[in-house]
């Protein structure tokens, strides 16, 4: 066993007892948070249209989709009274026009964004368009 006598000791100490924590940490995927999807004919039963026209729907950033296990999956909080999120198209354009990926897009809306103290998606879905887009505006690269 080392006896710690050197401040280097202690200061290398330090430096690998934050090593181990920070290797402890479980972090999280924005879209973990999303609880409940849509598979394209769930929601277009939802939305009252055929699966190739939630499809374009997807193509023109009206709706989102993930795909995982090869098939694409939609959030269902995007679907409101049987309409996409209207304020999500323009944000999702915004966030393109600004620099982002669509990959990358999605999940700056599902993460916490502290000017917003929640996720910009959440935000939208409140009626705070305005707020995140400004906040979207700023992130331009």
């Amino acid at each position: 066993m080392k006896l710690l006598h050197q401040p280097q000791d202690v200061c290398e100490l330090h430096l690998a007892l934050r090593a181990l924590v920070w290797q402890s940490l479980t972090v999280t995927e924005p879209l973990d948070q999303i609880t409940d999807w849509l598979t394209i004919p769930e929601a277009g039963e939802l939305l009252g249209i055929v699966p190739g026209k939630v499809r374009r729907l997807i193509e023109e950033h009206h709706l989102i989709a993930i795909k995982t296990d090869n098939v694409q999956r939609i959030p269902a909080e995007i679907i409101i009274n049987g309409e996409p999120l209207p304020s999500l198209r323009g944000t999702i354009v915004l966030l393109l026009d600004s620099g982002f990926t669509l990959g990358g897009a999605i999940k700056w809306l599902y993460t916490v964004e502290d000017s917003l103290a929640t996720t910009p998606m959440a935000a939208l879905i409140s009626g705070r368009k305005t707020e995140v887009r400004r906040v979207a505006q700023s992130l331009a690269f």
